[in-house]
């Protein structure tokens, strides 16, 4: 039996999206299946490992845990939505340029994540950088070079918009 679709919008990279969804539909679901932004993972789909984050009106969240019809509205980026005219973003350029990316499929939550917390905290420690990175699990590395990307990062940003 098909369950009946509701029509939303919400802004997802700066581009308003109209479309039709189920009521039980996860962000995450819309975003991968309906909207074709892979970026944000599938990982344990219980709102532990951290591989789905995406900001949604700025605030990291992990989105196989937010209903669709909660982004009603709002803005969600995604990993695909911060390089600008194929120019990385400052917090990509220095995970690449500190070897941060290890696999790689942590990575897009992580950035994310840490976005989040620069726009709070513009010049964070290492162990807020680390507090922040509690709900982001990555398998391959000890978070070192993670660290130091962001706090390389956060002195490329310092003084300019995110």
């Amino acid at each position: 039996m098909r369950r009946k679709r509701v029509p939303i919008s919400l802004v997802v990279n700066g581009e308003e999206v109209f479309v039709d969804i189920e009521p039980r539909q996860t962000l995450l679901e819309l975003l991968r299946d309906e909207l074709d932004l892979t970026g944000a993972r599938r990982g344990c789909e219980e709102n532990f490992c951290g591989a789905c984050t995406v900001m949604l009106d700025g605030v990291a969240v992990h989105s196989c845990s937010v209903l669709a019809l909660q982004a009603q509205g709002r803005k969600v980026t995604t990993i695909e939505g911060l390089a600008t005219n194929g120019q990385l973003h400052p917090l990509q350029e220095a995970f690449v340029e500190h070897g941060a990316l290890q696999c790689g499929y942590c990575s897009p939550g992580i950035i994310l994540s840490a976005l989040a917390l620069l726009s709070e905290e513009p010049r964070p420690t290492e162990e807020k950088i680390r507090d922040s990175l509690v709900g982001n699990t990555c398998r391959c590395t000890g978070y070192v070079k993670i660290v130091q990307a962001i706090q390389s990062a956060a002195v490329k940003m310092e003084g300019g918009a995110l």
